[in-house]
């Protein structure tokens, strides 16, 4: 057994660390609630802006916008939201796993994946693995972000989608626009990159349930939506295309920005639970110890004691 001293060092060190994990629970969940709150309060403008998408592409024939061309997937991006700390719990290990499931996925398919990476946990993860092609990474992102934030991964996933008929950034209130000519034909000649783009994110259920999800992005038909009776009967004006082509690539960026969203909650509440978990197991743990301590002090009292009576009985 070990000494009194070594185990009330031992507890010390225990106490030490409990007040860390405590100070970070709380920490976490400051930032869960500002989290969940911005999460839940964006979550149905951005449910509405799928059943819009859906439901122009139900009007008009979205074939010839550039953000709606349904191809043969061949080559895609794939998002990966993750955190830049750790000590979240299993929040970014559940997003690697199901990252290194659709690569495995995509190569048995014989479809190029091309990564673009939010957060260092994933920056860690692929540079471990050989033959990953990653087109950028993004460290540091904003707790509570904007959605000119999220713009040079937005602007970078369209032109790769859109190829030369993408313009670059615009005039209009910061959105990148994209041209809708389509006179030029082929793929190749428009030098499109990619046929599908995906974001891989953790999506909030509760503050104790999260979710990895995997959501295409673009090409922004969102066969998947069921559209509303009140949506059903809306009256778009002028008319159908031309609300089309002023608003869906907002929608489309309202998508990837809910994402992230999603996954800001989705972190703070797994790592709220982390810390919450260490704290409540560095107390049994210190329990435990000073049992131990009381344990050892008693038995070399007794110890002591033995000793006494056994020199006294010696002496007579």
């Amino acid at each position: 057994m070990a000494s009194t001293q070594q185990i009330k060092a031992r507890i010390k060190s225990v106490k030490n660390t409990k007040q860390i994990t405590k100070a970070m629970e709380l920490v976490a969940a400051s930032k869960m609630r500002r989290a969940q709150e911005t999460t839940l309060a964006s979550r149905d403008y951005t449910k509405t802006a799928r059943h819009i998408l859906t439901r122009l592409s139900q009007l008009t024939d979205v074939s010839r916008h550039p953000l709606y061309a349904m191809r043969d997937i061949k080559n895609r991006t794939l998002i990966v939201i993750t955190s830049d700390r750790g000590l979240a719990g299993a929040y970014n290990s559940n997003v690697l796993r199901q990252l290194t499931k659709e690569l495995k996925s995509d190569k048995q398919d014989k479809i190029h994946t091309t990564l673009i990476l939010i957060g260092k946990q994933a920056s860690r993860f692929v540079a471990r693995v050989e033959g990953l092609d990653v087109l950028g990474s993004y460290d540091h992102m904003p707790d509570r972000p904007g959605i000119n934030d999220l713009l040079p991964i937005l602007e970078t996933i369209k032109k790769q989608f859109v190829g030369s008929r993408y313009k670059g950034l615009g005039t209009n209130q910061g959105y990148p626009a994209v041209s809708l000519d389509s006179q030029s034909s082929g793929l190749e000649s428009q030098n499109i990159t990619v046929d599908a783009v995906d974001v891989l994110y953790t999506n909030f259920k509760s503050s104790i349930f999260q979710e990895v999800t995997l959501q295409r992005l673009l090409p922004a038909a969102f066969k998947d939506e069921t559209v509303g009776k009140d949506l059903g009967l809306a009256i778009f004006e002028p008319n159908p295309k031309a609300v089309l082509d002023s608003v869906v690539e907002r929608l489309v960026d309202v998508q990837l920005w809910q994402a992230y969203l999603e996954s800001q909650a989705s972190e703070q509440s797994s790592r709220m639970m982390a810390m919450k978990t260490a704290s409540d197991n560095a107390g049994d743990l210190i329990d435990d110890l000073t049992l131990a301590a009381n344990t050892a002090r008693q038995s070399a009292i007794t110890q002591e004691l033995a000793e006494i009576t056994a020199g006294a009985e010696a002496m007579r």
